[in-house]
């Protein structure tokens, strides 16, 4: 109606859950979940935004999912960008379809853990390529 260009599309999300005291690790099970709901690779995602809510645990999701560390946090993850309680999400989709812009890519996946014992990850599609 505005004459805006749709910058991405937002295809869907999932959650998982876990023991409270590994919460970390919660995306290295949500990102199988998600891309299994989708039928998509992990080699197919361009840009992946795993919350580091603790350097190890980034770590550990990024060598157990095998993620290729140049697609991961490629401008820097919440240590160096910030971690704003309540709006982690938010932060790591405008940075993440930012990056996507940049590199002229289409596929982001975030994700990050959730302090009660969760994993949650996200699938976006930037439409401006």
């Amino acid at each position: 109606k505005l004459g805006q260009p749709i910058l991405a599309k937002y295809v869907g999300s999932t959650i998982a859950g876990l023991a409270p005291r590994i919460m970390g690790i919660g995306p290295s099970i949500a990102i199988p979940k998600l891309l299994a709901i989708h039928n998509i690779a992990l080699a197919d995602i361009d840009v992946v935004e795993i919350n580091e809510a603790f350097a190890t645990m980034a770590v550990y999701c990024r060598d157990k999912l095998s993620v290729d560390w140049t697609k991961m946090n490629p401008r820097g993850g919440a240590i160096a960008l910030g971690h704003p309680l309540g709006t982690t999400g938010a932060r790591q989709v405008v940075t993440g379809l930012s990056e996507l812009r940049r590199q002229k890519k289409k596929i982001l996946l975030t994700s990050m853990c959730i302090g009660t014992g969760q994993g949650m990850a996200g699938l976006f599609v930037n439409e401006v390529v």
